[in-house]
């Protein structure tokens, strides 16, 4: 690597080509860095003639072509040396279009042409000195040539043009010269670095470079990455072939897609625990690298597939499923922390594990979930884990049972709510405050009628009773009006939707159902049992209430789970855990490390037994029942069985005693083992085994 500190223009000068390689990010610079640049040509103009004003540096590699005009790749600098080609392009123009005409050393637009734009000599698109890549390519290309952008064929850089009359303008202004301004140029300094191909490893001098202007994403760093070290060939094939189609997906959202890339990689790695954003990159340089068991294409191949669907999902890509495409928006718009479990499930349907209607199921029973759960204001927090593990622990065979059997195996604050206390919530609760209640509103409007639905997005959420109490409202509600308006105004019940929000207001209900556009009148389903009531009180909210409760039931169902995929849940899971660690790791001296091997052997021998390590203690399943909880002691190992300590023979030479009469046992993992034997030597196992085989045969 060589670096020595150079004048811009000497860099830029004589017969040569930068190149911008495909790996690279497309121009990024807006007005404020083209302000900054502006503002840093006009204080180098302003100095001495011998000094000059730092500019950053540019890092490159040579490239493949003729040594009459070489050929650099761009590794770093590339916003820096294209906004500067802009400005020149923009002072040629501004010359010629004003006839301006300065000292012998001042600018003209064939020396502008010749020094800093085009090499003249060359032919085709040798000519250009600057080469950028995709929509930016051509766009330069048509400043350089005088030609208008906005006529070209494809679509044309925006933030280029935009670069380009911004200095247009500038060069406009009173105080601006012409000349100095190419003076200015001429004085900027570059750090020049010039790496050695197949010496200089280019993606670590990258990293080093501590660059100015934007910063990359972590998606930029990525593609970088896998693509940098390659030849140039295999670097524009691999590209055109596969990463230009994954930029293609999330061109709307650079931020999904360093989202995406998370998820692909713990989808593959069988994360739980989600990357942090700016750890993407390096976790990805973890994740695959040139030695990896999957080669750099087949990456590239997978990532495009799986791209294509989390694209879809977040809805900034063409749906590839029509069918799926109003469940997936419905699901969409309450969360996205579900992405994982989404392609999970993708993958399962385009391997024929999971049907066309069951993959609809399976939506909306994720989003039956997230909406179940917002109606009761249980936490959000963590949902990505939540989803990832059940994701990952997905039964391949049947993927369906065993989505609705992980749904029902969450418990504490992250369960599944029971169909009695959601309908219980939306029926009591102030779902007016929720953000969910336009989203229930819009499902319930409808409801069964997917066909010719309702245009939701243009209605407003309408209280029937007024959240204003008026003195004709205090009439008809009664008794106790001011604490009975209270309790009822932002239930369901009195909730509605309309496009005549502001014309109802706060009118007497026989006003809001006979003015023009009145509940009368409306088209929306949700009037239709409120058009038709002759008051309108606590009482009626009830019953409506009630009626739209049992409407959401059928939306949003409940996994209803069968015991038998729960449980073979639950096995897979055991087994899973005991596939992890064995008893060999268990830290213990000699004596108790003969008693725990000589348990276990006869433990084994009772049947298929299921051994987890939790912790320091080994516990032991039938099935999917817990018997035994074996925990090495010093000398010693001390057994904990499920057993209530008055229904147990105790044999002779053995230590048992009562957990209650505990007021804490050391390391234990099942609290529900109230009977402790603690077993000294190995002489003493044969008297413990019908304790563990009583244990068994009750956990049955």
């Amino acid at each position: 690597m060589q670096a020595s500190n150079e004048p811009f223009a000497k860099i830029i000068d004589g017969p040569k080509q930068f190149v911008i390689p495909v790996f690279q990010r497309d121009f990024c610079w807006t007005f404020e860095q083209c302000e900054q640049l502006w503002r840093d040509v006009k204080r180098a103009a302003e100095r001495t003639i011998d000094s000059g004003h730092f500019m950053g540096s540019i890092v490159y590699i040579q490239g493949e072509g003729r040594a009459s005009c070489p050929i650099y790749l761009l590794i770093d600098g590339q916003q820096r040396l294209t906004t500067l080609t802009v400005l020149m392009v923009a002072l040629r123009d501004h010359i010629q279009a004003t006839n301006w005409s300065g000292s012998d050393d001042g600018p003209t637009t064939e020396k502008l042409n010749t020094c800093y734009l085009k090499n003249t000599a060359e032919s085709g698109q040798k000519r250009y000195k600057l080469v950028l890549r995709r929509r930016d390519k051509a766009t330069l290309q048509a400043l350089i040539d005088e030609k208008n952008p906005s006529e070209l064929e494809a679509e044309s850089s925006e933030l280029l043009v935009e670069a380009y009359k911004f200095f247009r303008s500038a060069l406009q202004a009173s105080d601006s010269d012409p000349e100095k301004v190419y003076q200015g140029v001429a004085r900027l300094n570059i750090v020049d670095v010039t790496l050695s191909r197949n010496v200089d490893n280019p993606q670590l001098v990258f990293e080093s470079m501590n660059s100015t202007g934007i910063d990359l994403r972590q998606s930029d760093l990525v593609r970088n990455y896998l693509l940098m070290g390659l030849r140039e060939s295999e670097q524009t094939r691999l590209y055109n072939e596969y990463w230009s189609k994954i930029e293609s997906f999330f061109r709307a959202s650079g931020s999904a897609f360093d989202g995406f890339l998370r998820d692909y990689m713990a989808l593959e790695q069988g994360l739980t625990q989600q990357i942090r954003g700016d750890r993407t990159y390096d976790e990805f340089k973890s994740f695959w690298n040139s030695e990896a068991e999957k080669p750099l294409e087949d990456l590239l191949s997978d990532m495009v597939r799986v791209g294509r669907t989390y694209a879809s999902f977040l809805g900034i890509a063409t749906m590839q499923r029509p069918w799926l495409a109003d469940a997936m928006s419905h699901m969409r718009s309450l969360n996205t922390t579900q992405a994982l479990l989404v392609m999970r499930l993708y993958d399962s349907h385009e391997k024929d594990r999971l049907s066309r209607e069951e993959f609809i199921q399976a939506v909306t029973l994720i989003e039956s979930y997230l909406l179940r759960r917002a109606v009761l204001g249980l936490q959000t927090r963590g949902y990505w884990s939540v989803f990832a593990r059940i994701a990952h622990d997905l039964n391949p065979d049947s993927v369906f049972e065993s989505l609705k059997a992980a749904f029902a195996r969450l418990g504490g604050n992250y369960r599944f709510p029971s169909d009695q206390e959601f309908s219980r919530e939306l029926q009591e609760r102030d779902l007016y405050d929720l953000r969910v209640c336009k989203h229930v509103l819009d499902r319930l409007e409808n409801f069964e009628h997917s066909a010719e639905p309702s245009p939701v997005a243009n209605y407003s959420i309408e209280h029937v009773m007024p959240q204003e109490i008026t003195p004709e409202w205090e009439k008809m509600i009664g008794e106790n009006a001011a604490e009975q308006h209270a309790a009822w105004v932002h239930r369901l019940g009195n909730l509605t939707l309309t496009a005549y929000n502001s014309k109802y207001s706060n009118r007497p209900f026989g006003e809001k159902k006979d003015i023009k556009g009145g509940f009368q009148d409306s088209a929306v389903r949700l009037n239709r049992d409120i058009k038709d009531a002759e008051r309108w009180t606590p009482k009626e909210i009830d019953a409506r209430g009630k009626r739209l409760a049992a409407q959401a039931l059928q939306i949003w169902p409940h996994h209803k789970a069968d015991a038998t995929s729960i449980q073979e849940a639950e096995r897979r899971d055991l087994i899973k855990r005991a596939s992890k660690h064995n008893p060999s790791e268990l830290k213990m001296d000699k004596a108790a490390r003969q008693v725990l091997d000589r348990i276990l052997a006869s433990v084994r021998r009772l049947g298929d037994v299921i051994e987890v390590i939790e912790q320091k203690s080994v516990c032991c399943y039938y099935g999917t029942s817990f018997f035994a909880e074996i925990l090495p002691m010093s000398g010693y190992v001390r057994v904990m069985l499920p057993l209530d300590f008055n229904e147990v023979a105790i044999p002779e030479g053995l230590n048992v005693s009562d957990s209650s009469s505990w007021k804490f046992v050391p390391n234990r993992v099942h609290t529900n083992s109230n009977l402790i034997v603690d077993v000294g030597g190995e002489t003493k196992v044969a008297a413990l085994i019908p304790m563990i085989r009583q244990a068994l045969d009750q956990s049955r």
